[in-house]
């Protein structure tokens, strides 16, 4: 079984998601045939690459709601986050252009380490305040999730890999998808959103009798 996850990497409810996919595997009996592919999709591909912004003023001008509202919004995701063992400091926070980070992933997926890359990002994002926008940090974060920081950083600067990221972003369109977090199991069954574990436990169970 493969699961095909779009997804990114400043998406608080895409961080949440997989973790609800991920506890939901650990109790499905057939966790060991199932592959779990990471794609991207970017939120705001119109920020500037490199740069940091306050997240307050991006989601102000995006959704125009009060700053209020949106902080109190972000308050209730955190206590969300929290109740399936992450934890979020998203007030205050700082956003920006995700497309060199997609591109560190697709180093980690040729590596063998997507799924450690995917995790330290998210953590570094959500959880400690760390950028994921530029080179010297992506690197650092690399390396710590079994990548080698000079490659990263050439990666980055060489702006590589840009035709798989693309393809991820072409796929998305095509099947219409407008927001993430995605799943698709098998190219059959999708799945919208950060849905409860107890969902997951049926959907992989119900995708698992298909196959």
């Amino acid at each position: 079984m493969r699961i095909d996850v779009w997804s990114d990497l400043v998406c608080p409810w895409c961080y949440l998601g997989k973790r609800r996919l991920e506890r939901a595997l650990e109790a499905f009996e057939h966790r060991a045939e199932v592959e779990v592919k990471f794609h991207a999709f970017q939120l705001d591909p119109t920020l500037p690459r490199g740069e940091t912004f306050p997240q307050l003023d991006v989601l102000v001008r995006k959704y125009g709601s009060p700053a209020a509202e949106i902080e109190a919004l972000q308050r209730k995701l955190e206590g969300l986050a929290a109740e399936d063992g992450l934890e979020y400091h998203l007030v205050g926070g700082r956003t920006g252009n995700t497309l060199d980070a997609h591109r560190v992933v697709k180093l980690a997926t040729i590596r063998g380490v997507e799924g450690a890359v995917v995790n330290r990002l998210f953590r570094a994002h959500f959880t400690e305040g760390r950028s994921i926008f530029d080179a010297e940090s992506l690197a650092a974060l690399g390396a710590e999730a079994g990548l080698d920081a000079e490659e990263v950083r050439a990666c980055v600067a060489q702006q590589a890999l840009g035709p798989e990221v693309e393809e991820d972003l072409r796929m998305a369109r095509e099947m219409g998808i407008r927001g993430v977090p995605f799943f698709l199991i098998d190219r059959t069954y999708a799945v919208n959103g950060a849905q409860p574990v107890d969902l997951w436990s049926k959907a992989l169970a119900h995708a698992h009798k298909g196959t």
